[in-house]
């Protein structure tokens, strides 16, 4: 799709339970039991996700959020995330999730965070995440 923008109308809108379903059931599930795989089909190629409260940028599906992913789950012995609340907008394939997450980094304890983030969908995928963290970034960029 060409002209695309972040909150522009869709060309094709996703309905609502899409929205609540690719952010909780595929990706957030994905992230919470480290299958890489799975999170990373919820992203376009040439996604771009940024961790807003530190400016880290991770350009493309399988080079920085992959690897960032990777570092994520090597660095954490548990994640969860839960207590969702979202503000969905069909109508531009966008998604706003505020959410807890309880983190454990290896030989440490469990960390909470009350994070949001905001999803643009492009094709049915993320195309730009925005993440918004209460504490430190847990979302370093990992070895590529």
């Amino acid at each position: 799709m060409s002209g695309w923008t972040e909150g522009g109308t869709a060309a094709v809108p996703v309905p609502y339970p899409y929205l609540i379903d690719i952010v909780t059931k595929r990706y957030f599930d994905g992230v919470d039991n480290k299958a890489l795989d799975q999170v990373l089909d919820c992203f376009t190629e040439d996604a771009v996700l940024t961790e807003v409260t530190s400016n880290t940028v991770h350009n493309g599906r399988d080079a920085g959020i992959a690897a960032m992913f990777r570092k994520l789950f090597a660095d954490f012995s548990a994640i969860w995330h839960g207590n969702f609340v979202h503000v969905a907008d069909p109508a531009t394939d966008a998604i706003c999730s505020q959410f807890t997450v309880l983190i454990t980094p290896n030989g440490g304890a469990e960390v909470r965070y009350e994070n949001c983030n905001r999803f643009y969908l492009k094709d049915g995928r993320f195309h730009r995440v925005y993440v918004y963290m209460s504490g430190d970034n847990l979302l370093r960029s990992g070895d590529a």
